[in-house]
């Protein structure tokens, strides 16, 4: 039997690839919105991040999500993903 293909995502702090699972992503719609998006299939554009406290603050430092979603990244975003990396 066949395996199952493991789905690869990048981290755009650390160009690190890791299978999706390990992966949060962070969502802009169409409409402009922003959101974490746990399940990873919501619509529209998206940055994975590794869910670690250091990443996410260093996210937060080089404003590498603001490149990647090509708009502002609010800081409860940020303190959303801070809950969520000290829940895992």
């Amino acid at each position: 039997m066949k395996a199952k293909k493991i789905p690869l995502r990048k981290c755009v702090v650390t160009n690190e690839m890791r299978p999706k699972n390990e992966l949060i992503r962070i969502v802009r719609n169409k409409e402009g919105e922003l959101f974490v998006d746990p399940t990873g299939k919501q619509n529209g554009r998206g940055a994975y991040l590794i869910l670690d406290e250091s990443i996410i603050n260093q996210a937060r430092q080089t404003e590498v999500l603001n490149k990647q979603l090509q708009t502002k990244v609010p800081d409860e975003i940020f303190d959303e993903l801070l809950t969520l990396s000290k829940e895992k």
